[in-house]
């Protein structure tokens, strides 16, 4: 390890050891595996935990959130740490405001919180490619998670980072973090790199010490526990309510004979795809299956606690049979909703918990107000090829054949393909994909008149007309990396040519877009009294830009946005981009809308970015709850 690294991680030690005023000796975390258990000060201890993710929440709903998990009767929480959120850049790394870690481990240790630390550096969650960041795949050949020289040595610089950040919040030098995770269901990867483990195992030892408590989380089955457990880390499972917990807990003490039972994801809810039913798990076998495991002495986390809201683009992605994005709420039916409400889950495991463990005494804090500030009507800005100027500043990249979104140095949002057709095409004439390299959905106009659109492993095709030298522009969309499996390689843009007719486009003028560049600068708003670009035929449909504005009323409280009768695009709300709608597809017909980011006494205002066909109505409706699909079946919340 380099020189420079060696001091800065020295200097940060001393500073932040010195900032906490660390007792040394006073505190002990630590496996009794002669009496499987953990020992906390030398004392049996036994986690009830919940998972909550920062990087999913608003900073100044951290505590609200902390507070009710501890009044539920938790002892600890469990948090993941999303590489791609600290280091979206690389080399340049943000632990400020909303991603100001060792700010949340504050909070959670003034509530009384203990905390079980999983830094990765994959993550899955859920998130954008499962928390690895984007740059990575400007190493073509890379392979993830594995001892790729590349990859383990873009993870040794990242760990070189956060771990020192992490050893002053150990519970035995003071803080409130009692174990730490080694990657993260690493059983599930195809890789099985063992050498990899290995380096991690290295890593987490010399910047956390030796009397850390490192383990893994693997699933409940052989190949996964034989793939993701290394010697030196203690291995536990993760399984939810239709399992049974004898053969699970059997399957951990086959891999670790001696020590605590731990179940590191107990699964109150389950995520949602657009497209997919709204997932329920019943709040009755959650009671039922925590309190079996709580009575053998086992310690839990349950996973959700409260899920959040997968904001801007972090929402991650499935590719199973078949590409399938994860919807903008990230609710999971857990305990607390996405807004942070207790449910009646969250009740039913507070009864439980009550049976094991005194909880704190005193009211549950309520839900946050919420309130319907009813309808807004926008007005159209212009579509995406005019407004280049604008969302482009840096100017269109020229290539003969068409770059990804890594190669274009842009990771996330939209990217604008641009060429002319090569004939005249009197007749429908195929724009084919032919490799299925459209990642993921991509928007195609002619001359401003929107044809159709492509989308990953759906439609492969769709039929165009015009004249020869008719500019062809191509939106393409990032609808979020895959976030487990094998394909977490997941490059996004045009990964092949595109064929039109017999022709291969070629001569592309590829523009990277900087949409929330511009709209955080106050675009369309600012502009507003200039006149934008005369509408094109057919207005609403195609990618479309619209914008409004919400009038104060002196109130800041939690809303959510519906959107009926749009179809798919993006919100944002005074800059702050809150996520992607698809109202067409569905379960989520709503987005969560945080009350703080509203203004109390000036014009709140909303950019909608409108994919495929705005209503003719143009309006968007502020209401006081979520919405779901009717299809959802025994769901949770409804309208």
């Amino acid at each position: 390890m380099a020189a420079g690294v060696l001091l800065f991680v020295a200097v940060n030690l001393a500073c932040l050891t010195v900032s906490l005023n660390l007792v040394s000796g006073e505190r002990s975390f630590s496996i009794d595996y002669k009496n499987n258990y953990f020992l906390k000060d030398g004392k049996p201890f036994q986690y009830i935990s919940g998972s909550i993710h920062y990087s999913r929440i608003p900073r100044y709903y951290w505590k609200d959130r902390l507070v009710k998990m501890y009044m539920t009767g938790l002892n600890a929480i469990q948090v993941y740490v999303p590489w791609n959120f600290h280091e979206a850049v690389q080399g340049v790394h943000n632990f400020t405001g909303g991603r100001d870690l060792e700010h949340f481990l504050d909070l959670a240790n003034q509530t009384g919180l203990l905390v079980i630390l999983r830094p990765g550096p994959y993550i899955c969650a859920e998130w954008e490619m499962g928390g690895l960041p984007a740059w990575l795949l400007q190493k073509p050949n890379i392979i993830l998670r594995s001892a790729d020289a590349d990859y383990v040595e873009a993870v040794s610089n990242w760990l070189a980072v956060l771990l020192p950040k992490m050893k002053p919040w150990l519970y035995i030098n003071g803080g409130n973090i009692i174990t730490v995770q080694v990657e993260n269901e690493y059983g599930s990867y195809f890789a099985c790199d063992y050498n990899y483990m290995r380096h991690l195992r290295t890593l987490f030892r010399f910047f956390l010490g030796e009397d850390t408590v490192l383990f893994t989380t693997d699933g409940n089955t052989d190949k996964e526990m034989t793939c993701g457990t290394l010697e030196g880390l203690y291995a536990t499972v993760d399984f939810g309510t239709d399992t049974n917990i004898t053969i699970a807990f059997n399957r951990q003490r086959r891999f670790e004979p001696r020590g605590p039972l731990v179940n590191s994801e107990f699964y109150t809810g389950w995520l949602d795809h657009w497209g997919d039913p709204h997932a329920v798990v019943n709040a009755q076998k959650v009671s039922r299956v925590l309190g079996e495991m709580l009575a053998i002495g086992a310690n839990v986390n349950m996973y959700m606690f409260e899920g959040g809201t997968n904001f801007g683009y972090w929402n991650g992605a499935d590719h199973d049979t078949k590409f399938r994005s994860v919807v903008t709420s990230y609710d999971y039916d857990a305990p607390l909703s996405e807004a942070g409400d207790p449910t009646e889950k969250l009740l039913a495991i507070r009864d439980v918990i009550k049976q094991f463990r005194d909880i704190p005494s005193g009211p549950m804090p309520p839900a946050t107000p919420k309130f319907a500030y009813g309808f807004v009507t926008l007005k159209k800005v212009g579509n995406i090829s005019g407004l280049l100027n604008t969302l482009s500043p840096v100017g269109p990249v020229k290539s003969q054949y068409p770059l990804t979104f890594e190669e274009m140095k842009q990771f996330y949002g939209y990217m604008l393909y641009r060429t002319t057709l090569p004939r005249d095409l009197s007749e429908p004439t195929p724009l084919i994909s032919p490799l299925n390299g459209v990642h993921d959905r991509a928007y195609v106009s002619v001359n401003g008149v929107f044809q159709g659109l492509l989308e990953r492993d759906t439609m492969l095709v769709i039929n165009v007309t015009g004249q020869q030298g008719d500019t062809v522009d191509i939106l393409v969309e990032n609808m979020g990396r895959v976030n487990f499996g094998s394909k977490i390689n997941d490059y996004k843009g045009l990964l092949s040519n595109l064929i039109l007719g017999k022709d291969v486009l070629t001569d592309w003028k590829i523009y990277p877009l900087d949409i929330d560049g511009a709209i955080a600068g106050g675009w369309p708003h600012i502009d507003s009294q200039t006149s934008f670009p005369a509408p094109q035929k057919d207005p609403s449909v195609g990618p479309v830009f619209y914008m409004g504005t919400l009038k104060p009323n002196g109130l800041a409280w939690d809303t959510f946005l519906k959107l009926n009768e749009w179809t798919k695009g993006q919100v944002w709300i005074n800059g702050v981009n809150l996520g992607r709608y698809w109202p067409a597809r569905g379960p989520q017909l709503t987005l969560y809308i945080p009350g703080p980011l509203l203004s109390t006494t000036l014009p709140n205002n909303i950019t909608v970015l409108e994919l495929e066909g705005a209503p003719a109505h143009l309006r968007v409706l502020f209401m006081d709850r979520l919405s779901l699909m009717s299809k959802s079946l025994n769901r949770a919340h409804l309208v």
